[in-house]
């Protein structure tokens, strides 16, 4: 029987969130996948449908979720539905729900700077989802974000921006993962805009990432 994927597509359109919806859709139609894209959360209110999934990915920066969404969409992870995203389209939706925020392990805050060259390093390096991809550099918004400590960090970048002195030097998680109940967690801070998934090692890590979320066997 085929896995089965839901990608919500919406929110803020600054993130291009069809665009990249797009991209990860096929990747994961080549991956043997069932893909269901929806353009509205009312959907997350589904219990019975939201249990046919293998995972759930949100692409949908900002929005509000009703109790009934958040309800469905916590259970469904909490039972073991994967869930998995990147940048905004994850880390800064549903910001008003810290309950969200508390399954997915971080919440964006700032970026500051704007669009910089930054390095992103791979501090574990034989875990599955970054093994064999080395350290590199990308010129996107580099995400400062407040994070759960009970995340296992597998990538992270250090900020030396000089427009805010007091975070020199700070490292920073940018990949992890996680457990929400039995759910897989899944987040990676890269993916500002389309563009940056040309890149090959963000887009490995995205689409590694979004198959051990589903509990995929990994090629």
């Amino acid at each position: 029987m085929r896995k089965s994927v839901l990608f919500l597509c919406g929110g803020w359109e600054g993130h291009q969130p069809l665009e990249c919806v797009e991209l990860f859709s096929q990747i994961m139609k080549d991956e043997g996948f069932n893909v269901q894209v929806y353009d509205t959360l009312e959907i997350l209110a589904d219990t019975g449908f939201l249990s046919t999934l293998n995972l759930i990915v949100p692409v949908w920066t900002g929005g509000s979720l009703t109790s009934e969404q958040e309800m469905g969409l916590l259970e469904a992870v909490k039972s073991g539905v994967g869930i998995a995203g990147w940048h905004g389209g994850m880390g800064d939706a549903f910001r008003s729900h810290p309950s969200y925020q508390f399954m997915v392990g971080g919440q964006w805050v700032a970026h500051p700077g704007g669009i910089v060259e930054y390095e992103v390093n791979i501090i574990k390096k034989d875990d599955p989802i970054v093994r064999g991809i080395n350290d590199f550099r990308i010129k996107s918004e580099q995400y400062y974000m407040h994070v759960d400590p009970s995340n296992e960090i597998l990538a992270t970048t250090t900020f030396t921006n000089e427009t805010v002195p007091w975070i020199e030097k700070c490292i920073m998680p940018v990949v992890w993962k996680r457990m929400y109940g039995k759910g897989r967690v899944f987040y990676s801070s890269l993916g500002h805009a389309r563009a940056d998934f040309d890149i090959s090692e963000v887009r490995e890590i995205t689409k590694r990432g979004l198959l051990w979320a589903a509990k995929e066997n990994m090629k």
